[in-house]
């Protein structure tokens, strides 16, 4: 996904992205992040890397957004898991070579805590547990950075939500490995995702989903069903965005 320096520890994908001819050479750095962001944020994940790729000079602004469009790629359900595996590690590796160079840098901080987690799921349940800690580190690392970054407020309201739906068998793994497993709750859970949906309202549909179900959690079913039915319409853009209105829709109809 990258033109790297020798020093970076890098494997390429075996089953190559295929590359376009890019004006990438010749656009200034600046306006190929932004053509990049746009052809993010609407979804044209290859075209993107080829994008960001196609540059002969690679800096930290280029390589975390090739970290992200990886990632994204990863979750795509057209690709088999062996490839979806090859991507993340290729991610990983970029962003822990950034992190040893750029480690005040708050995008880094949050992609390395994404990919990190998205790692240890290929590495197994006992690492994912042996890393959350760490991976929640690399989180608030990068909302001391950035507090206003809604995604990074978001992934902390996430972190706080799954911690607290470990199940049982889970939790015996996390206290046999620290002692005591890491604690959160729900309520930790929904002021992270409110924080995330103050400061970038309606960004994300995961999120307002997520609102949802805290809020159903917590017994409150008429906030509950405000963010449901907002997670349900949302315009589906992504993945995340057609699963955020399966899922909202199907608590919906339970709640009627």
């Amino acid at each position: 996904m990258l033109m790297l320096s020798a020093g970076l520890a890098f494997i390429w994908p075996t089953k190559k992205i295929n590359k376009e001819p890019s004006k990438a050479n010749t656009e200034t750095v600046a306006s190929v992040l932004e053509h990049a962001d746009n052809l993010f944020d609407n979804g044209h994940y290859e075209e993107c890397y080829n994008l960001l790729t196609g540059r002969k000079e690679q800096n930290v602004e280029v390589n975390w957004r090739i970290c992200r469009v990886l990632y994204n790629m990863s979750k795509e359900p057209k690709y088999d898991q062996k490839y979806k595996k090859e991507l993340v590690m290729q991610a990983y590796n970029i962003i822990s070579d950034e992190l040893s160079k750029n480690e005040d840098n708050f995008a880094v901080q949050k992609w390395y805590a994404l990919l990190l987690d998205a790692k240890c799921t290929y590495d197994g349940i006992k690492e994912r547990i042996k890393q959350l800690e760490n991976i929640k580190k690399h989180m608030d690392l990068a909302v001391t950075l950035n507090p206003n970054d809604a995604t990074t407020l978001h992934m902390l309201g996430e972190w706080c939500f799954q911690v607290s739906e470990l199940p049982w068998h889970q939790r015996k793994i996390a206290e046999a490995l620290f002692g005591s497993p890491p604690q959160s709750t729900y309520e930790d859970a929904l002021e992270y995702f409110l924080r995330a949906e103050a400061a970038q309202p309606r960004f994300y549909s995961l999120n307002l989903l997520r609102l949802g179900n805290c809020y159903l959690k917590l017994q409150k079913e008429d906030q509950a069903k405000y963010y449901l039915k907002l997670a349900a319409s949302y315009p589906a853009k992504s993945n995340d965005d057609h699963r955020a209105n399966k899922e909202a829709a199907e608590l919906l109809k339970k709640l009627k």
